[in-house]
């Protein structure tokens, strides 16, 4: 959530003018609710088996032995949605608050409060207008058990519409600070058994406590495919997932323009694309009819097609991207089709941001295994060094682990097997799921039962049981208080720098923070002792290796006179 203050002064510009010339438009938008005068709008009887399973007429809601949560629901959209609402309220509520509270942390003032609220406002003014009906319903239902805590904000319904659209909005502000997602996919000669496999990891952070609950979701809807996506409480967009044709679908993010106006989040496309589509032919015209209105690539795999492709979304620009006589795909936060080739702002995010970096690493490391496996393609998501087998430190947005993941995820789509990864970040056990069996037909009242085929589950990597580990842990909760109080201009011990430095020596951030406080501090030679030090490692982004040659030129000027 970092966009939010990084981007406010931006903010406060576009949502004055925007409120100007718009406000009919925002009133019309915060007003709109969807018809649903042909469903019925009677709330579902939940009942409790325990704290941690719950039953309604159109679903269940059971945390696993791993402590993911399993949901399935079936019915038309407004059974989806008020069944998803019924069993899942305690996690919708905290999810809810994991992300809006960030906003109070991050905006403090309730006046820049109330001028962020009314761009939101103003920035989803035409979201409405862009999404499917049915989903619409879905969200509706859904938002009967939002949380009353946050009327201020917007009333329930546009509220949990405008939270579908948080990933774009985030991308918009911060051109994807957030998130640098990684995915591959693997088939004939690639794969053991030549059929085709798929990894990834998406690493969307909002916090810890956001990547607390994973949801497990199986669908079942009257119209279209049953799928199933992992994804969180209040979601019913899809960021990951398999439909029970084998039809997968994950995105990434690229570089895209600050937009003017929201429309269709891509959560949604991909949740059309998955429920409606079965071939990578009828995904795609699904994503084509589509206006979006940030960048991403829809990783698209499929079992009847036997082949993935990527199709590479833009509010101005469409491409589809494909390998020819290769076996292997490989995606980070970079277009790669003919129709963005000319595109400068692409072309200068694979310059400056980690994308390529982390592109090279995963064509290294399916180099370095020939034949492919589900349990190949896990170590590979929870690989985190660099280029080389550098180390890097740990946490470094140049891995393809990079300990903060809210989940990884590998896909057999030809089998219908799925396996998606259990706390903390990769770390877990990857727990696997066989849609064949779990889309059987169901009695008329669903009782709840593990999902999961413990048999086929991948173990755990040892790492987290590692003294590297325990001391990446510290380093991240001394990290974000050193990062406090130095926001909040308050004077840091310079024995926290070093310790810092010691829980992990070879990620570049540790000696930029401390060259950072001393130079502020006027210890100019100590500072550029630091400032050597991270240069010595393997900085993230271009903007980052910039940035710290200007501290080493000031320095040096200032020693010099």
């Amino acid at each position: 959530m970092n966009f939010i203050k990084k981007s406010f002064s931006t903010i406060l510009v576009v949502c004055t003018i925007g409120i100007l010339v718009s406000s009919c438009g925002v009133s019309k938008s915060l007003k709109n609710v969807p018809d649903v005068s042909n469903y019925s709008l009677e709330k579902p009887e939940r009942i409790k088996i325990s704290d941690t399973s719950y039953s309604t007429q159109n679903g269940f809601l059971n945390k696993n032995k791993f402590g993911q949560w399993e949901l399935y629901v079936k019915g038309n959209p407004m059974q989806l949605g008020l069944a998803t609402g019924a069993l899942t309220q305690e996690l919708f509520h905290k999810q809810e608050n994991a992300l809006l509270s960030k906003v109070d942390e991050m905006v403090p003032s309730k006046t820049k409060q109330y001028l962020l609220r009314k761009f939101l406002a103003w920035f989803n003014r035409k979201m409405y207008l862009n999404i499917n009906e049915d989903f619409k319903a879905e969200i509706y239902g859904l938002a009967q058990y939002a949380s009353p805590k946050y009327q201020h904000i917007a009333e329930p319904y546009p509220r949990i519409l405008y939270l579908h659209g948080a990933h774009d909005i985030g991308h918009a502000l911060q051109d994807l600070a957030l998130v640098g997602c990684s995915s591959f996919a693997a088939w004939g000669n690639k794969t053991e058994d030549g059929k085709l496999i798929i990894g990834r990891n998406l690493d969307f952070y909002a916090g810890d406590t956001f990547a607390e609950d994973k949801i497990i979701a199986f669908i079942e809807p009257d119209k279209g495919h049953p799928f199933m996506s992992v994804t969180w409480g209040g979601m019913l967009g899809v960021v990951s997932g398999m439909n029970n044709t084998g039809l997968t679908v994950t995105i990434n993010a690229g570089k895209s323009k600050f937009p003017l106006v929201a429309k269709t989040p891509i959560s949604l496309v991909t949740r059309e694309i998955l429920q409606y589509a079965s071939t990578i032919e009828e995904a795609i015209a699904i994503a084509k009819s589509k206006e979006v209105f940030v960048s991403e690539s829809i990783f698209v795999g499929s079992a009847k097609d036997k082949k993935v492709v990527l199709i590479e979304v833009s509010p101005k620009n469409f491409g589809v991207y494909t390998v020819e006589n290769q076996n292997a795909l490989v995606c980070s936060n970079h277009f790669q089709s003919a129709a963005y080739a000319n595109d400068e702002k692409n072309q200068k995010h694979i310059v400056e941001s980690h994308s390529q970096y982390r592109y090279e690493r995963m064509e290294e490391l399916l180099e370095e295994n020939p034949k492919v496996t589900p349990k190949i393609a896990v170590d590979i998501l929870r690989n985190k060094e660099g280029l080389d087998n550098k180390k890097i430190g740990y946490g470094n947005e140049k891995a393809l682990n990079q300990l903060l993941a809210h989940h990884g995820i590998v896909f057999k789509p030809e089998e219908l097997l799925v396996w998606v990864s259990a706390n903390p970040y990769q770390l877990g056990e990857f727990v696997a799921y066989d849609l064949n069996t779990i889309f059987k037909k169901k009695s008329e009242r669903l009782l709840p039962k593990q999902l999961a085929n413990t048999s086929l589950s991948i173990a755990k990597d040892t790492f987290q049981f590692t003294t590297e580990y325990i001391k990446y842990e510290a380093y991240r909760t001394l990290k974000s208080k050193i990062e406090k109080a130095i926001n909040q201009k308050e004077k840091v011990d310079l024995q926290l720098f070093k310790e810092l430095q010691n829980k992990n020596p070879e990620h570049w951030e540790t000696y930029y923070f401390s060259g950072k406080y001393l130079y502020e501090q006027g210890y100019l030679r100590a500072a550029l002792l630091e400032f050597n030090k991270a240069n010595t490692k393997e900085i993230t982004t271009l903007v980052d290796q910039e940035n710290i040659d200007q501290y080493i030129r000031k320095i040096k000027r200032k020693i010099d006179t």
